[in-house]
């Protein structure tokens, strides 16, 4: 009978493991919310088995809620998280405990009822009810807790042991999972008088789904070179082979992140993180600027006073812009004596006031070799009236732009 346990908690794992992974993989054809639905609903079985369902395998006694669904769950969370980022975890862990507190709340405003029954015409199971709402919502915290540790563990362990990802995965999940373990058997064993043998046959047995769910993990990534979706997202066709989106973009910014000259960032991590940031603004019904400013008649500069006194007109120059500009507000060095500016949540009639007042500083403040005046001409685009792509709203400033240096130079052209 123990054997045929075993057999079974493999089978229960396996069948998680495959449904989760086919709604993970194609979550940009049917929506990531199916996949954070079917997890969060799962949350109450693994709560309930986890207080109520142990079978017997060899040397421990364990439940198939703690042990594989949970266990399950949490590599789950990791996955999504590489796979998308740390705010869709969020999301999924606030719902899970926001939703749990109200169980717990509704479930105690329902023992208000006098001479509840069962649908037998027993007596209703109260403190059991109690009980069931204090593990979830402690569950929740836990799992809370465990998310943010076990994407801290994976972090750090690719500083440690490099990017491959299924080590990572297990000695992530073995030390999270011994944490989780730890904190919840406290809390059963105070609510159901639970013995020392749950707790260590539960240990035992999340260590060894652990290890069969990356496995798991490791023969899909095997199988499929494709990550399931419509289109690429953030450029990436294949997340699991490739680097994550986090530490693609932490390396591009170790490598090309700042401009050595001037400080500002560079039109690399533009290029790299504008595209999605003019996305997310666009489809939240947010408002976004592009300022693109363009110092005149640099060339002069650099032939008259040398291009180690244009490289400080340029140093100059940034840091007007740098100052003058929000904490939110990013600017970049595109090229030569050119720079752009995005600022989130800052409509065009704003970005044209605010050019206009880094035009006038820079007039006022920025000369060559102590004597010749620098000026600037800047030209603004803004979503979604300019478009709602980085690419059209650098288009529409820059068109802008040489209309300024058309009519005559130090000056703003927008919409």
């Amino acid at each position: 009978m123990q054997l045929h346990n075993v057999i079974v908690l493999a089978l229960e794992a396996v069948v998680y493991f495959l449904v989760l992974i086919t709604l993970l993989h194609w979550r940009h054809r049917i929506g990531i919310g199916v996949f954070i639905t079917v997890l969060a609903t799962m949350h109450f079985l693994e709560t309930y088995l986890a207080a109520t369902f142990y079978v017997q395998v060899p040397m421990a006694t364990i439940s198939p809620g703690s042990a594989v669904f949970f266990a399950g769950k949490l590599l789950m969370v990791l996955l999504l998280y590489v796979k998308e980022d740390a705010p869709t975890v969020r999301q999924l862990i606030y719902g899970l405990l926001i939703g749990n507190l109200l169980s717990f709340v509704l479930g105690q405003i329902l023992t208000l009822h006098g001479g509840a029954l069962t649908p037998g015409g027993m007596p209703s199971d109260e403190p059991f009810l109690r009980d069931l709402g204090i593990l979830m919502i402690w569950g929740t915290s836990l799992l809370y807790l465990d998310s943010i540790g076990i994407i801290l563990i994976y972090e750090r362990l690719g500083s440690i042991i490099g990017r491959r990802m299924l080590p990572r995965f297990f000695v992530a999940g073995m030390l999270t999972l011994a944490f989780d373990q730890i904190g919840f058997y406290g809390v059963l064993h105070l609510l159901t008088g639970a013995p020392a043998s749950v707790f260590w046959g539960g240990l035992v047995a999340k260590m060894a789904m652990n290890l069969l769910f990356v496995a798991l993990t490791g023969i899909y990534l095997s199988l499929f070179k494709s990550d399931g979706a419509a289109s690429p997202v953030k450029g990436i066709s294949d997340v699991f082979n490739d680097l994550t989106y986090r530490e693609r973009y932490q390396d591009l910014l170790a490598r090309t992140g700042k401009d050595g000259l001037t400080g500002v960032h560079d039109r690399g991590r533009l290029e790299f993180e504008g595209p999605e940031i003019i996305r997310e603004a666009v489809r939240n019904g947010r408002e976004i600027s592009i300022m693109v400013v363009d110092a005149d008649h640099f060339k002069e500069v650099n032939d008259k006073y040398g291009h180690l006194e244009g490289d400080e007109v340029l140093k100059r120059l940034a840091g007007i812009l740098t100052g003058a500009v929000r904490k939110n507000d990013m600017v970049y060095r595109f090229g030569g004596e050119e720079f752009v500016i995005l600022a989130q949540d800052m409509g065009h009639r704003l970005a044209v006031d605010t050019a206009e007042r880094i035009r006038s500083e820079i007039e006022k403040n920025v000369k060559a070799a102590a004597e010749r005046t620098v000026t600037v001409s800047i030209g603004v685009s803004a979503a979604p009236q300019d478009g709602g792509s980085l690419l059209e709203l650098i288009s529409a400033a820059d068109r802008r732009l040489y209309r300024a240096k058309a009519e005559g130079r130090n000056r703003i052209i927008g919409a």
